[in-house]
């Protein structure tokens, strides 16, 4: 798995890459303790190029976003496609985590 970090108005985004397992879920989590100590309260996580996740990599993205409601923050999923997006489904997060198209719609959405 690979995480670039970057930002777009005021906004951090994570750019994930491979799988998110069990082994790598917690440097998601602890990558955005990052953000969040260093002041940034609105974060979205980009899926575009994520084959597959699993309960520790929901777990990490639950806890992260419990841990930026506390301070009024949000996170926002982004390009959520196929296995991965079952896995949301299935576990019916996708109520819980607002999930997004694209970059552009949760930029938006955060800013307005």
């Amino acid at each position: 798995m690979e995480i670039k970090t970057r930002e777009r108005e005021g906004i951090i985004i994570f750019d994930i890459t491979g799988e998110i397992d069990l082994y790598n879920a917690p440097e998601i989590k602890d990558s955005i303790k990052k953000q969040i100590d260093q002041g940034h309260k609105k974060i979205i996580i980009n899926l575009e190029n994520v084959s597959y996740i699993d309960s520790s990599g929901i777990g990490a993205l639950i806890s992260s976003l419990s841990n930026l409601k506390k301070i009024g923050g949000g996170l926002k999923i982004i390009n959520v496609y196929d296995s991965v997006k079952k896995v949301f489904e299935l576990t019916k997060l996708t109520s819980f985590f607002q999930i997004f198209n694209n970059e552009d719609e949760a930029v938006a959405d955060f800013i307005n």
